[in-house]
């Protein structure tokens, strides 16, 4: 689906097809003949469009024909069925640059470019490069808005931990991991290809955008810290429970251990006055008890000795 936005009057308006100074973006479902179409009305090399389908896409920038492309990671809800895939993934977004236009591509719907529709309204869509900057503000606002989702969801995992150690939640934290490194590698490149923007001035901003450039690379880098920080949070909590888990079942396996030596005696002794041979005191009048006490007498002094050794 291709969306063809202008902002006329401080009012973002969709109009039919691009203009100059209109914002072009591309929505799933992606089809070929829709970047073919695009392609060639805005003299975009197809493989600037194409990029976005690759999940896998690295964050970079490349220029060809005085067409600018910028590709950077953003993060959004995984809405897949298998119960074991992560809660958040990372996908490419395109940024593309023409001599009149600015083009986004996206594999997914995702938040960043939805909250930078909604302020469209403020942008000049013909100083491009700022917008690219917005758009990457955007991108690092939903960053910060996942991590901290993710930690007040680890948190409450954490809390239904210690009242109960059950499979559901350590496969939600394993999940919420999985999110975590998405996020980690994603962040690391997006930082890197912010600073060699800013290195290498590939967007031409001016002196005041520029500045704006450095704190996006300042607060890619807290959201960065951030993720690297609940990462190492959740992998210290994951190796706390897993000891936890180990000790007590050291702990149910040395009462078991306990409850069987002290019911093996009874048994014994029971065994023992149970053979068709003669026993001492058979032909007394208490002899069904003799074994019975001569048992429990036994059980007790175990059960006693193994709580003295704190074994229950």
């Amino acid at each position: 689906m291709i969306q063809y936005f202008k902002n006329i009057n401080g009012i973002t308006t969709a109009i039919e097809k691009a203009d100059d100074e209109t914002w072009v973006n591309i929505l799933p479902p992606l089809k070929h003949e829709e970047f073919a179409e695009v392609s060639e009305a805005l003299d975009i090399p197809i493989e600037f469009l194409q990029d976005s389908l690759d999940i896998d896409e690295r964050s970079r920038f490349e220029l060809e024909d005085n067409v600018k492309l910028i590709v950077i990671k953003t993060p959004t809800e995984n809405h897949s069925f298998s119960e074991s895939d992560s809660f958040y993934i990372t996908i490419p977004i395109c940024i593309i640059l023409t001599h009149n236009q600015i083009v986004t591509v996206n594999s997914f719907e995702n938040g960043a470019i939805k909250k930078f529709l909604n302020t469209f309204q403020k942008r000049n869509a013909g100083k491009k490069n700022i917008m690219v900057v917005k758009i990457f503000e955007k991108i690092t606002q939903t960053y910060m808005e996942y991590l901290k989702e993710i930690n007040h969801r680890r948190n409450i995992l954490e809390q239904k931990l210690y009242i109960s150690n059950r499979n559901e939640e350590l496969l939600d934290l394993m999940r919420i991991q999985k999110s975590l490194v998405y996020f980690v590698t994603a962040l690391r490149s997006n930082e890197m290809l912010l600073m060699k923007l800013a290195r290498t001035n590939f967007l031409g901003l001016n002196e005041e955008e520029t500045e704006e450039l450095d704190d996006l690379i300042v607060d890619t880098s807290q959201a960065l810290e951030m993720a690297n920080i609940y990462t190492n949070i959740l992998s210290a909590t994951l190796d706390a429970f897993a000891s936890i888990i180990s000790n007590n079942q050291n702990f149910v396996l040395k009462r078991l251990t306990s409850i069987t030596i002290i019911l093996q005696f009874p048994v014994l002794i029971a065994s023992i006055y149970g053979m068709n041979v003669p026993i001492p005191y058979q032909h007394e009048a208490h002899a069904f008890y003799i074994p019975i006490i001569l048992a429990l007498s036994v059980s007790i002094i175990m059960g006693a000795y193994f709580l003295r050794k704190k074994w229950f």
